[in-house]
């Protein structure tokens, strides 16, 4: 089996996080967003993954190692292929086409799920999907009485389906899938501008390849700041209900409340504060005299006299509010 993970976008819709880091290398309590993909990807998988082919732009040797590591975490290879123009989800997987070949899982990297099942490799094909209230910014697929695949739709403008693909695909023959993605642009066949895999999954089934749903228990969206810090919130709860540790040993905490789910990473020191529920923060960030909720704080950072929620703070950023010397007197009211 081998991964595919398409991230090579440039997260504008996340700015500023990603100046300096690929957006799938935010952290979600306390793990990469593309680490925990992969981590839970090869959990379903049922069978050992091999390879795990990464696609990005020219972010750097640092971004690089940082993937290999996060294959070697789960036992397979890690290899980097380049996408250096934004020409569409078809023609990045066929980015990485030495990788194309035997059963591979594609998986763009600005979603995260939970599930409870193990993928079923004797299938042709697997689209991953979950229903949503406005399908209109999603490709959709609609589905027969027998919960076979008929339609793959783009966008669609009007009504077609709320079955929303999430991003997430099994494919039985890797080396059909990239004949039919070298199909596409050899052709120059394109939708809204771009190459669509969405496009190739059409042709695949008109040829009588059968694809099916899957479903999964939540799909979690890491697509813009407000969305991250919602899979924050959730994925901290799904590790609590797993029982994992989620505060470092080497954390100190001094006069200060913890109301979990929290993440703590090492080193953290929190001071005469208050943090949780739904608060990540990273290795080696301070926090005094603060109180912090539902926020991702990443490393090295520090929150000072300030009262944040709903929040994400960069690496070695510093938030600090000045406290205030008060004479408030009875029945008053005074809003900062």
């Amino acid at each position: 089996m081998k991964i595919i993970v398409p991230m090579a976008g440039m997260g504008k819709r996340m700015r500023p996080h990603t100046l300096t880091v690929p957006k799938p290398l935010i952290p979600i309590a306390g793990k990469p967003i593309v680490r925990r993909l992969v981590e839970d990807i090869a959990k379903v998988c049922g069978e050992p993954v091999e390879e795990v082919a990464f696609i990005i732009g020219r972010f750097g040797s640092e971004v690089e190692q940082s993937l290999i590591k996060i294959a070697e975490s789960v036992g397979a290879k890690g290899t980097i292929h380049y996408q250096d123009e934004p020409l569409g989800t078809a023609h990045a997987i066929l980015c990485a086409q030495s990788a194309l070949d035997g059963p591979v899982v594609v998986a763009f990297a600005d979603t995260l799920f939970k599930a409870d099942f193990i993928l079923d490799s004797s299938a042709e094909g697997t689209i991953w999907v979950q229903r949503v209230d406005d399908p209109k910014p999603f490709g959709v697929v609609k589905l027969n009485e027998q919960g076979q695949i008929t339609d793959f739709v783009e966008k669609p403008q009007e009504f077609v389906s709320d079955l929303a693909i999430i991003g997430i695909y099994y494919f039985k023959d890797g080396e059909y899938l990239r004949s039919e993605l070298q199909y596409l642009l050899d052709n120059d066949i394109k939708d809204k501008g771009e190459y669509q895999l969405t496009n190739a999954l059409e042709n695949m089934k008109n040829k009588g390849t059968s694809f099916v749903p899957g479903r999964v228990t939540e799909w979690l969206d890491c697509g813009n700041k407000d969305a991250t810090v919602f899979t924050n919130q959730r994925y901290l709860e799904y590790l609590q209900e797993r029982g994992e540790k989620l505060v470092a040993e080497s954390a100190k905490v001094t006069n200060s409340v913890l109301i979990p789910p929290v993440y703590i990473g090492e080193g953290v020191i929190i001071t005469d504060s208050v943090v949780g529920p739904h608060v990540s923060l990273g290795d080696h960030t301070n926090v005094r005299h603060s109180v912090v909720s539902n926020s991702i704080v990443q490393q090295s950072a520090s929150v000072l006299h300030a009262n944040i929620s709903n929040s994400m703070i960069g690496s070695h950023a510093t938030v600090a509010s000045q406290p205030n010397d008060l004479s408030v007197g009875d029945y008053n009211t005074l809003r900062v």
